[in-house]
């Protein structure tokens, strides 16, 4: 397998699941500041442009939950998906819930913090952000309660893909009214097999 992928995006949710399940994978860089994510020969890979992408024989899959999903579903020895209804419609729940409510947010506030060009931003529009952020991340907290992962009682690949979501609300302070879900992210990334984390990854990019 290969996994094509820039270090502080989310290709982070798709080497954590990689790193956990132990499987050997070639890593390729795609350097965004470089812009070779718009080369031909990575367009033919995802047309979007967009890391990660994951070349397992002749499957090219995009988009890091649904890389995140496959590969669980491709080792399923490893437990990292529920095998029954319920429990994996929770999983499911979780990932959408992280991708739609957490994660919209934290776009909106970095694309008008720093990524739109200055003349396209919207700086009314991050306090407005920053508040729904910090009301989903309350639904969160209260499932959370108590809780050592999102769903059920082992990690899965919905606590990686959460954790890296969390860990970009750090960057922003969002986390700092949330004690519980600070302590759980960085259980997560306390584990063996944890990815670095953004700041880190950031650090260890040549721009």
């Amino acid at each position: 397998m290969k996994l094509y992928e820039f270090a502080p995006t989310r290709s982070i949710r798709a080497r954590w699941t990689l790193q956990e399940l132990g499987v050997d994978f070639e890593a390729v860089t795609v350097n965004l500041f470089a812009g070779e994510h718009r080369l031909p020969e990575f367009l033919a890979i995802n047309p979007a442009g967009k890391v990660p992408a994951l070349v397992d024989g002749d499957l090219v899959l995009t988009e890091s939950i649904a890389i995140a999903v496959y590969l669980a579903d491709k080792y399923p020895e490893k437990t990292l998906l529920p095998a029954e209804p319920r429990g994996r419609a929770e999983a499911m729940r979780w990932l959408l819930f992280t991708t739609t409510e957490l994660e919209q947010p934290l776009w909106r506030m970095a694309k008008h913090n720093f990524i739109y060009p200055e003349e396209k931003r919207l700086p009314a529009d991050i306090p407005l952000a920053r508040d729904e952020f910090i009301a989903m991340a309350e639904v969160l907290d209260r499932h959370m309660a108590d809780r050592a992962f999102v769903v059920g009682d082992s990690v899965t690949v919905a606590d990686f893909v959460l954790g890296y979501t969390l860990d970009w609300a750090t960057m922003g302070s969002l986390l700092d009214g949330f004690p519980g879900l600070e302590a759980y992210r960085a259980r997560l990334y306390a584990r063996p097999r944890a990815p670095m984390r953004i700041k880190e990854a950031f650090a260890s990019i040549q721009r």
